[in-house]
């Protein structure tokens, strides 16, 4: 039990917070693999007859977008967490973080792309 800011008794499950965790964590991972996903798509396919292939979208940013989605919306559960007695209120302000996480990923993340052989200046 601990004391809110109001002064009242609030029970609070520790069981729960970890639960909330797991779940956060889950969604995060899944949601940072399914916004980077399309947009490396091509790196990873390699265009026309593979001559783009850059697997480096697996080795690096893959792992990278993996932890960022992890780590976000834990980070961000944890600080509301620590000024607002109310669980349910930390919860979605995670989810909110990584709303805007998800779309700052999204106008952010571009894989570097080299211009298709042939259609070069001149042509």
């Amino acid at each position: 039990m601990s004391e809110s800011p109001a002064g009242r008794t609030v029970r609070v499950d520790p069981r729960a917070g970890g639960c909330t965790g797991c779940l956060l964590a889950g969604l995060g991972a899944t949601t940072g693999v399914l916004v980077w996903a399309p947009r490396a798509a091509l790196r990873v396919d390699g265009g026309f007859e593979g001559h783009a292939r850059d697997l480096s979208v697996l080795l690096v940013d893959l792992p990278l977008i993996a932890l960022g989605g992890v780590l976000v919306p834990l980070l961000a559960r944890a600080l509301v967490a620590r000024w607002v007695p109310r669980p349910w209120l930390a919860a979605l302000a995670a989810v909110a973080v990584l709303a805007l996480a998800a779309w700052g990923l999204a106008e952010w993340y571009a894989p570097r792309h080299r211009p298709d052989p042939g259609y070069g200046p001149g042509i």
